[in-house]
């Protein structure tokens, strides 16, 4: 039955894994909390990286959450400003707090993951270069039906169609 390890079940362990992450020495931290050198050094090699992980994980989401309500923010600042420019007839103030707001919410498509604007490459798109390639394929497989066949079967189940 595999040891229990006493640092992860200190009253402490916080503190311990901040004294670890600081890099303060082992026989410091040691001495502070009453355990022994080797029980930190299990510890911190088999479960500080994980909590480090965990810990980077939450600090990362905390900062999206961040971004995300400061867009939201921004966007109902953005909005407010339209309303006003509308009541008191600017027009060019609406158009440009239109503009904005209109970017925002891309903005916000992009931060959630519902606009993806990378380019998209089609592979089957069908350029002269392929075709002559594919044609060359073909001719070379001539003397062999049945790979001929298969390539062919192939390439129509890729999409591409035949030749």
């Amino acid at each position: 039955m595999p040891r229990r390890c006493t640092v992860c079940h200190h009253e402490r362990l916080e503190e311990i894994n901040r004294a670890l992450v600081e890099g303060t020495a082992l026989s410091e931290i040691a001495a502070l909390f009453r355990v022994s050198d080797d029980a930190l050094s299990r510890h911190k090699a088999r479960h500080l990286p994980g909590a480090l992980v965990k810990a980077q994980a939450a600090k990362e989401i905390a900062r999206a959450d961040d971004l995300l309500d400061q867009v939201r923010d921004l966007q109902a600042r953005t909005l407010a400003v339209l309303d006003e420019a509308e009541t008191s007839g600017e027009h060019r103030t609406a158009l440009s707090a239109i503009g904005q707001a209109r970017a925002n919410v891309e903005l916000l498509a992009k931060l959630l993951g519902e606009l993806d604007d990378r380019p998209q490459v089609n592979l089957l798109q069908l350029s002269p270069e392929w075709l002559e390639l594919r044609a060359v394929i073909v001719s070379a497989l001539e003397p062999h039906e049945a790979a001929r066949n298969a390539v062919l079967r192939a390439l129509e189940s890729a999409g591409e169609g035949r030749s």
